[in-house]
């Protein structure tokens, strides 16, 4: 048994005719007597050879999985027509020494060029990371302004406490709250960024109007 030598346009035509009518060397799927032809092959079957070219191209399609088809690999020889004697040079046997494997060359090939997509998907990554500008850590702050009693004029107080102007603070909306006995209390929301504006800088600033301010407490703070 044997194709000839596969090496040549004679053992290739060979093929080509034992293929005409078959999709596999062996059986109906792809097996370890395909990838011992195959990789006997030093080239693809020309156009012509369009039996062993389609046989060819679909079992190079299987180059991943190469290991893992069914079958148990025997010498070249033991495949093809029955009247025809195998001299391919340098075929391939058990031991699994070729000169040309076609499988791994793909494989290497795939490898660099997925290696190569990486690195520049990378250094895309990258230059858009840097050209990305730097997240502002802000805080949202309520603010309770006390007064020192029910005759301290609210609207000024308020008017005073907004006139605190800095970079990184921003006022937002207002309310009176009833606390007991008539008096009321500013509450106050604005949003600061925390490397420019702290809690402790704004209590100060606020209770500088000690005529209208007795006290500043923050009623609620959360993380923008």
């Amino acid at each position: 048994m044997g194709f000839g030598d596969l090496k040549s346009p004679s053992g290739l035509k060979v093929l080509n005719e034992f293929l005409a009518d078959k999709s596999y060397i062996e059986g109906y799927v792809p097996s370890q007597a395909d990838v011992v032809v195959f990789d006997a092959l030093s080239s693809p079957p020309s156009a012509e050879l369009f039996h062993a070219l389609r046989w060819y191209n679909h079992i190079k399609s299987y180059q991943k999985e190469k290991a893992s088809l069914p079958g148990v690999k025997k010498p070249l020889g033991k495949y093809g027509p029955a009247d025809v004697a195998d001299c391919t040079a340098e075929s391939k046997d058990d031991d699994g020494d070729d000169d040309i494997d076609l499988f791994g060359s793909d494989d290497e090939e795939e490898s660099a060029a997925a290696k190569k997509l990486k690195e520049e998907r990378v250094a895309q990554y990258e230059a858009k990371k840097s050209k990305k500008p730097a997240l502002i850590a802000k805080s949202s702050i309520l603010l309770d302004v006390k007064p020192w009693d029910d005759e301290t004029d609210m609207a000024k107080l308020e008017a005073c406490v907004r006139t605190i102007q800095m970079d990184g603070l921003l006022w937002g909306s207002s309310k009176l709250v009833p606390v007991g006995y008539g008096i009321k209390k500013l509450q106050i929301q604005c949003v600061v960024e925390d490397d420019k504006v702290g809690v402790d800088q704004l209590e100060e600033l606020i209770t500088a109007f000690e005529d209208l301010v007795q006290s500043m407490d923050v009623a609620a703070f959360n993380k923008i």
